[in-house]
């Protein structure tokens, strides 16, 4: 096990140094007495001379304890972050100072663009976690008499039910940080050492979504743009929770918003604001489904509707009927490719022929890492490393791997890009959807249809992202 995993540095530690010493130094706080100070150092470092400056510094005798370099550096990115976002009152005891740690703590990850914010308790510790392009990143250890206090300031946050803790609760926070507004959805769930809290940071403005720069290719975006600028018809977007679906549709409706449109919404939730664009929240609750709002959104004579997540057959089936009406609709699906969204519209009931005629384009999404610049290492590729059934498509000498730095947070990659697979569904296409076929492949290549599967490995050959990265979608297909 690497010894990073088996050091635990307590809240009540951390303040004995500061960041810039910590970092200085390269140095980390093990435990404290009144006349003693005890410390984790680099195995290189000359122990003697450390000591004596330290011991100056801290008024204290310090004693020193010898660790491999690589684990200081990693619990130094992940205890003393080197940037400004990081506050001195979340090193604080937060029984007293829960209000400033959780601000802190949703601007920290604000302003390192996390998902999500995971506060979670077990048998030995607490800790809080944050969501940084799709990897899960351990950023503070909390004691365990400072949990509660901290739960029921999300839950008073999220006007929760602060006495309820045997069962799940759902609420939504309004946050302003660095003059923007965005909204936090929160979750509480109890779990067997005590309740467990997500809060999902949803970025509200839609103004610098750019199609151009999400990922697509030169010719897949063409090939979506066709479909997106059609009068009617369905385009949708397949892949599975957390894949950029919403934001691909948003940066559709960004470039068909126009005052000449009437464009509306129905979502849970609504994830981005973007005016001009008339959006309805979901609330199943009282009724306010996806398919009851489709009812609705027909008597307001739309150009453009998009929903959601079409999720069972009754949603489907009004889609396909604002569709037939000349209504251009766009929504989600999960299904594993673009052409299995057609199988799951035939599986939800919906006719063949119904689909062939209104199903304009289909689209899978994935999101891949990008491997941090800062630290990526070239290797000599074994073509050992692909999945057993896989044929490469162009031969690759060298490849890069992760290898994990500040920069990124010992996680080896940073930033994320999107791949997709486009399928304009043409008449030829549709002619074979109506009669049931659905292997189409050899129609596909004639089009020059590159698959997830192409557009991923082209990431990895030209060294942007690594073989593990995409592995999974490669061994689909």
């Amino acid at each position: 096990m690497d010894t990073a995993q088996q050091i635990v540095l307590l809240t009540e530690h951390i303040h004995l140094l500061s960041r810039e010493m910590a970092w200085h130094y390269r140095v980390l706080p093990k435990g404290s007495t009144v006349k003693q100070v005890s410390l984790y150092c680099e195995s290189e470092a000359d122990g003697e001379s450390l000591a004596a400056d330290l011991e100056i510094l801290l008024g204290k005798q310090v004693i020193l304890e010898p660790v491999p370099a690589t684990t200081i550096a990693r619990l130094l990115s992940t205890y003393y972050l080197k940037d400004n976002t990081r506050q001195l009152s979340t090193q604080v005891n937060v029984k007293h100072d829960e209000d400033n740690f959780l601000m802190n703590l949703i601007g920290e990850a604000k302003n390192l663009k996390s998902s999500d914010i995971h506060i979670e308790r077990y048998e030995n510790k607490c800790r809080v976690r944050i969501r940084i392009d799709g990897n899960m990143v351990e950023r503070y250890l909390l004691k365990d008499e400072d949990y509660p206090a901290l739960i029921n300031k999300v839950k008073i946050m999220g006007n929760l039910d602060i006495a309820e803790k045997r069962l799940p609760q759902d609420g939504r926070i309004n946050f302003s940080h660095q003059g923007h507004q965005f909204d936090i959805r929160a979750s509480v769930l109890p779990t067997l050492y005590g309740e467990k809290v997500v809060m999902r940071l949803l970025n509200n403005d839609a103004t610098d979504i750019d199609l151009n720069s999400l990922g697509f290719s030169a010719f897949d975006l063409d090939n979506y743009l066709q479909g997106a600028k059609r009068p009617n018809g369905i385009l949708l977007i397949s892949g599975p929770t957390g894949s950029g679906k919403t934001t691909t549709l948003y940066a559709t409706l960004k470039l068909l918003n126009k005052e000449t449109r009437n464009i509306l919404t129905i979502e849970d939730p609504v994830e981005y604001t973007l005016e001009g664009v008339n959006q309805v929240q979901l609330k199943e609750s009282i009724g306010l489904t996806f398919a009851a709002a489709l009812r609705t959104f027909l008597r307001q004579d739309p150009d453009v509707i998009m929903v959601g997540e079409i999720r069972d057959t009754e949603t489907a089936n009004m889609a396909i009927r604002a569709a037939l009406t000349g209504h251009l609709v766009l929504s989600t699906i999960h299904t594993n490719s673009a052409w299995g969204t057609v199988s799951r519209l035939i599986d939800m009931g919906i006719p063949s022929y119904m689909v062939a005629n209104t199903l304009n384009t289909t689209v899978a999404q994935r999101l891949i890492r990008l491997l941090c610049p800062h630290c990526k290492q070239e290797k000599v590729f074994d073509e050992g490393l692909y999945p057993r059934q896989f044929k490469p498509y162009q031969q690759v000498a060298v490849h890069y791997t992760a290898q994990g730095c500040e920069q990124c947070y010992y996680t080896g990659y940073k930033g994320r890009k999107a791949v997709y697979e486009v399928i304009p569904v043409d008449l030829d296409l549709a002619r074979e959807i109506k009669n049931g076929n659905m292997n189409v492949q050899g129609l596909l290549e004639e089009r020059g249809i590159r698959t997830l599967a192409e557009n991923a490995f082209s990431l990895f050959s030209t060294g942007l992202t690594s073989i593990d990265e995409i592995y999974p979608l490669l061994f689909n297909y």
